[in-house]
């Protein structure tokens, strides 16, 4: 078997993009946003209230999670809503509920 076979992921550029959504994922704060999230389009309000910080710092984590391709957003009338725009990370999301939450 030569090595190049041996890796589970085999082009740098996969393992370049892998790296960088869960750099983006590894905040706390930017986790737990994404585990608001799930399936849902939810508002910049919303998210607020759930997640228990500032608007300011919602919308900076907001931001970053964008910019990675991880959200998307649209906008409805004055609110602007979010959601998970790859269905890999949601499965993502799903899989690290199924290791690290044993309740």
């Amino acid at each position: 078997m030569n090595v190049t076979n041996a890796r589970i992921i085999a082009e740098d550029s996969d393992i370049n993009r892998a790296a960088q959504c869960l750099k983006a994922m590894s905040h706390p704060l930017r986790l737990k946003i994404l585990c608001t999230l799930g399936i849902n389009h939810v508002s910049v309000q919303d998210i607020v209230d759930q997640v228990g910080t500032t608007q300011s710092n919602i919308s900076q984590h907001l931001g970053i999670l964008r910019d990675k391709g991880i959200l998307a957003c649209h906008k409805d009338a004055n609110r602007v809503y979010y959601y998970i725009d790859d269905e890999r990370t949601l499965q993502l999301i799903q899989m690290l509920k199924e290791i690290f939450c044993s309740h």
